[in-house]
């Protein structure tokens, strides 16, 4: 008996002690922040666009989704991105909630004068995920990109960033960054950050209006757009098509992409189409200077060949096999020469030389730039043709004959 009074007068101890939820919020009080664009202000240094998704117009339950435009987009000014956002409570109702963000855009203006006094708020903010993906929107005004609708998914947020893991993965030229990535490089010893490049293209009256999703082809369209090169946390150039490829290429960030080959005098006859990828970056050192070695390994398969040409022929393969080399290890070459005419060592080749030689790195690091100019950089591609698809020989082999 005295043992459960003893439980008993714990108990109620311990309730005294307990508290609630403190700091409980009601979903109906929250503004959910999918996207978030800066442009350069008039009066103020950024003007900052929300997109806030409409929950009742997205979700589908048996009754279907509601009828009106899946996101609302307010914009408000300020010289800091905590003075923006707060000054936009005078036109929002709910609370601002960042958990959700998954976008950031950032104008090609403000680029080009410099992020780093965004992103200090963006990385020390609790509410707020780093691993929320970055762009620059590209011949556009972030507020452009954030207000754009898109007719295949309701949420315009969730086509970029499932675009961008798409060609990521098939096309080659562009590689998913969130802020974490981009403040690695931006703090990084020997390496400086890229992202991601986005425009909004066709007619951009349309931007925003419920009618042109009505449409089978709309008249405005959101599209992946190259690489831009940051250097000291401002833009400083873009790469696009196979330089960009070149560029991810050295990442070791290529899953699948396109090969063309010309082949009896036929440009892009045969199209290699890789399956593995994977780059190798090593740094050796000659006469106290610093040389980088690329080894690239590359395995694909045919997925064109609009040409006579014999595929069961092991040394017709073989010569493919260094027609691809070649055209790989040129878009990389291009990549790095254009690179170093910026000097913009946004391939981590100074933080190889740190941590191979540390002692030597710090005779380099202040004149890095000038440095990785004039970098002795060689470049080596193995690529195998691995199959053919689900015929051998094409057709064109078999009407000459």
């Amino acid at each position: 008996m005295r043992k459960i009074f003893v439980i008993s007068l714990l108990m109620v101890l311990v309730l005294s002690v307990l508290s609630g939820c403190w700091n409980q919020k009601e979903l109906t009080d929250l503004a959910f922040v999918m996207a978030m664009g800066f442009d350069k202000g008039e009066n103020k240094k950024f003007e900052v666009s929300f997109q806030i998704v409409n929950p009742g117009n997205v979700s589908s339950g048996q009754n279907g989704a509601g009828q009106g435009l899946p996101i609302a987009v307010y914009k408000s000014a300020g010289n800091t991105l905590t003075e923006a956002a707060r000054n936009a409570t005078k036109m929002i109702s709910r609370r601002l909630y960042y958990s959700h963000t998954n976008l950031i855009a950032i104008s090609e203006e403000v680029a080009r004068d410099g992020i780093l006094d965004v992103m200090d708020a963006l990385d020390r903010d609790p509410e707020f995920r780093t691993t929320t993906q970055i762009v620059v929107a590209r011949h556009s005004t972030a507020e452009e990109l954030v207000s754009a609708l898109t007719n295949l998914d309701k949420l315009p947020v969730n086509k970029i960033t499932k675009e961008l893991k798409t060609t990521e993965s098939m096309l080659g030229e562009n590689t998913r960054v969130n802020i974490d990535d981009f403040l690695a490089g931006l703090v990084s010893n020997g390496k400086e950050p890229v992202v991601n490049g986005y425009i909004v293209k066709g007619n951009k009256e349309q931007i925003g209006r419920a009618d042109d999703l009505q449409k089978t082809k709309t008249e405005t369209f959101l599209e992946a757009n190259g690489l831009a090169v940051f250097k000291n946390g401002k833009l400083t150039g873009w790469f696009e098509h196979e330089k960009a490829r070149g560029v991810v290429y050295v990442l070791d960030k290529v899953q699948s992409t396109d090969i063309n080959i010309p082949w009896n005098g036929k440009k892009h006859a045969i199209t290699m189409a890789p399956i593995r990828t994977k780059t190798k970056v090593s740094v050796h050192f000659k006469n106290g200077k610093p040389i980088i070695n690329i080894a690239i390994e590359d395995e694909g398969f045919i997925s064109e060949a609009n040409t006579d040409v014999d595929l069961t022929d092991p040394k017709v393969i073989e010569k493919i096999d260094k027609l691809v080399e070649k055209e790989i290890k040129q878009q990389v070459m291009e990549s790095i020469k254009d690179a170093q005419k910026i000097k913009s060592d946004i391939f981590g080749f100074g933080e190889r030389v740190h941590r191979a030689n540390p002692k030597l790195w710090k005779k380099l690091k202040g004149n890095w730039d000038n440095q990785f100019a004039e970098l002795k950089v060689n470049v080596k591609v193995d690529s195998y043709v691995r199959r053919e698809g689900i015929r051998t020989n094409p057709f064109w082999f078999n009407m000459n004959k």
